[in-house]
């Protein structure tokens, strides 16, 4: 997900800030900010690029554009604090614009997901911010578990031991069920959690690897959607499991056993119900 760093940003105008006292005026650039490439990459962040941003994400209807998100800010405000330094050292006009953005245009598009929406902001084509919206939350059964709040489970159960490739499976599989959907999130869960997998087949200490913990503690926050966790989900959850793991077989503590536990409980909460009307 090519999503703006806040210490990405910092950095950047702090080395700018250096440069400037040493009499140097480089702009910042879009490809210092966001993960953007070719032209676009090497043109300064201007006034108007960051008000047409700014225009855009405003105009997506019902959807509260957040300052910040987690891991990064919304493009608009990138966009704002870097012109906004460019101008002060002269390095563009006010009122400017760039080349790419004027040529090939700014845009903000949402895309529907179970439980909420995806936004996704362009400049020149490239993507250069995306968060999710949830929708507002379906009354659910206070006494039955979600797949999310099972996730939550693994993270006290086993959230010392580093993510590995069977995790990720195996999370991309529940996050999955949560949303009701065959496609998982970007930048969601089942991203972090093959991020930290990876970061951690090159890790040389353990004290340097990603967790468990790390990746689904608060994971129903980080979910753009819940559900009541049910047998359908739990099988689904332990075949990614048990089809990545060398052995195939669950994992005590792991993602597929809390998913599983979840789903027997509202059974028996279900069955329970019937017996008593």
């Amino acid at each position: 997900m090519a999503q703006p760093q806040p210490q990405r940003m910092e950095d950047q105008l702090q080395s700018q800030a250096q440069g400037q006292g040493q009499g140097q005026t480089e702009a910042i650039k879009y490809g210092h900010v966001f993960a953007v490439t070719g032209e676009l990459a090497g043109q300064p962040i201007a006034p108007r690029d960051a008000a047409a941003m700014r225009s855009a994400e405003e105009s997506v209807p019902g959807v509260p554009v957040p300052q910040e998100i987690v891991g990064g800010y919304s493009a608009g405000v990138a966009m704002e604090t870097a012109a906004a330094y460019n101008q002060a050292v002269g390095a563009v006009r006010p009122g400017q614009a760039s080349d790419a953005a004027t040529n090939q245009g700014i845009a903000v598009t949402q895309t529907s997901v179970p439980g909420g929406r995806i936004i996704t902001e362009f400049v020149a084509g490239q993507v250069v911010g995306q968060y999710s919206v949830a929708d507002q939350a379906v009354e659910q059964d206070a006494t039955k578990i979600t797949v999310g709040e099972a996730l939550e489970a693994t993270a006290l159960a086993a959230g010392e031991r580093p993510v590995d490739r069977t995790d990720v499976e195996a999370i991309r599989a529940a996050e999955m069920a949560a949303q009701g959907s065959d496609v998982t999130m970007p930048g969601g869960l089942a991203d972090q959690a093959q991020a930290a997998a990876r970061s951690n087949a090159d890790a040389e200490r353990d004290d340097d690897k990603i967790t468990v913990g790390d990746v689904l503690t608060d994971a129903t926050a980080k979910l753009a959607g819940d559900k009541v966790a049910g047998a359908e989900d739990a099988a689904k959850v332990v075949q990614a499991e048990t089809y990545s793991d060398a052995a195939a077989r669950t994992r005590a503590g792991g993602v597929g056993a809390a998913v599983s536990t979840a789903a027997r409980l509202n059974q028996a909460d279900d069955d329970a119900n019937d017996d008593a009307e």
